[in-house]
């Protein structure tokens, strides 16, 4: 444990920020540095707890009391070991994790739970500083060929840990850069791209190869991706975007969120100019969807200088706190407001969009919405009802929809022969194996739409299990069980 009564003497470190008025004039990160002494009083808050809850909230399995105590005892050489232990890239999940493990910390039961990803931010960012993160180039050859379709960080996780194992790894890439999510559609704020080249920099140097600009089926047939690996790993994300259909979405200025925000990614990076269509610039914005990609959508359409910003969520607003259909240690489903919320927007619950409204060029004017409510009865699924005489028109020149996603596209799988579940997903018969002996799949592709740290945790479990059916077993780690407090599908 971190110091004996630690929990009762510090109290919970909240990352710093520059203020919403002055950041987003600017697509840079906006957190501030801390004091490395308040990072250790904050590992020293970590409870001597009999179970310690948070293992099994991280889909990961991190080790989170062991790299506290690290912090608090100054050995942040020792806390980066613990952590790249189990998470091959703690820079993205501390940045970008919703820190399921901080919801199953014991010490949140009474008291705001221990600032778990953000000392997991600052141990790889003092390791990056340090020198100390370089690359581990594996001592043997396997002679084994293993290539990795799509270069999210499923893929990454699985290229790192069976590059380690001994295999020839090549990463195929259908876009120009490496990143997947991470590099189109994570807007800078929240992660500068110079982060995710820093890491494939060291990947490369550990030997793996990575092809961009290569789509299979198109680029590179399936018989040659048979003929030349010994395994094939499919983690392409799930990345067919949910539509709208209600009258007039085909009016110019409903744009879906995964269209805006690579978009947005481009023009950054200056690889493209800004698109009118797709410029949020003194137009009244609408995002329908709550989740992550709905407050990205928020935070970007306040840099681009909107006029207006509107929320809409179909779901009831929540609770602050936990109720008691939402108990510790499980995933809270309380209000939460992003970095996004607070840079400024009205936000609506409990409200359904009927039909978009345009002018007679086709241009998007505003949209029709109704209030709901939600029908539960023990054993029947929630029922959506309308309520009677709630319509009302929203003033709305860029609608951005940011429904999610319905499973990975359907090019790759066609081209492989793979089968598709009734969940939409790539099947795995067992162990990430698919319908075909030699071909994998690992990542939103085969759990569907989920977190980042699910991803990286996937892509690990998939190198465990390709490097077994390569050569008879393996040495790579290995999950006991797969944490089953959180679900998010």
């Amino acid at each position: 444990m971190g110091k004996l009564r630690g929990f009762m003497e510090y109290n919970r470190l909240n990352e710093s920020v520059v203020s919403p008025k002055n950041r987003i004039k600017n697509y840079k990160e906006f957190t501030l540095d801390h004091d490395e002494k308040e990072l250790q009083k904050q590992g020293g808050r970590c409870m001597d707890c009999g179970v310690p809850f948070c293992h099994s909230g991280c889909p990961l399995g991190n080790l989170i009391p062991d790299f506290n105590d690290a912090v608090y005892e100054n050995k942040w050489e020792k806390a980066l070991n613990i952590l790249h232990s189990t998470n091959n890239f703690p820079e993205f999940t501390g940045r970008l994790c919703p820190a399921p493990c901080e919801d199953s910390c014991v010490l949140g039961i009474v008291n705001p739970p221990v600032s778990i990803e953000l000392i997991e931010k600052y141990i790889v960012e003092r390791g990056f500083k340090e020198g100390w993160i370089k690359p581990v180039v594996p001592e043997f050859k396997s002679g084994k060929k293993v290539a990795i379709v799509g270069s999210g960080p499923a893929g990454l996780a699985a290229a790192q840990q069976l590059n380690r194992a001994g295999h020839s790894i090549t990463v195929y890439e259908r876009d120009n850069k490496v990143g997947g999510l991470l590099r189109y559609g994570i807007p800078d704020f929240k992660l500068e791209k110079e982060i995710i080249d820093r890491r494939i920099n060291i990947l490369e140097k550990e030997g793996i190869k990575f092809k961009c600009n290569t789509e299979i089926g198109k680029d590179i047939t399936s018989e040659e991706l048979e003929l030349n690996f010994d395994a094939v790993l499919i983690s392409t994300g799930s990345t067919i975007k949910r539509e709208l259909p209600i009258p007039g979405n085909e009016l110019k200025g409903v744009i879906q969120a995964m269209d805006f925000l690579p978009n947005n990614n481009r023009v950054i990076d200056c690889q493209t100019k800004m698109n009118e269509k797709l410029t949020a610039k003194n137009k009244n914005v609408i995002v329908i969807g709550g989740g992550d990609t709905g407050s990205d959508c928020i935070g970007t359409s306040n840099r681009h200088g909107a006029k207006s910003v509107t929320n809409f969520e179909i779901l009831p607003k929540p609770s602050i706190e936990r109720n008691d259909e939402n108990p510790w240690p499980f995933w809270s489903f309380k209000l939460k407001t992003s970095s996004s919320h607070e840079e400024g927007s009205h936000r609506e619950w409990s409200i359904l969009t009927k039909k978009f409204v345009g002018d007679k060029d086709g241009n998007l004017t505003g949209l029709i919405t109704v209030e709901v409510m939600w029908d539960k009865k023990e054993g029947e699924r929630p029922k959506l009802i309308e309520k009677n005489n709630s319509e009302k028109h929203w003033p709305c020149d860029l609608a951005l929809l940011a429904l999610g996603f319905t499973g990975p596209e359907k090019l790759i799988p066609n081209e492989l022969g793979l089968k598709i579940n009734d969940r939409n997903n790539i099947e795995a018969k067992d162990k990430f194996q698919t319908s075909r002996k030699k071909i994998f799949v690992a990542g939103d592709a085969r759990r569907g739409q989920s977190l980042i740290v699910w991803a990286i945790s996937e892509g690990r479990e998939a190198a465990y299990e390709i490097d077994k059916f390569l050569m008879g077993d393996s040495k790579l780690p290995k999950k006991e069980k797969e944490g089953d407090l959180i679900s998010v599908n």
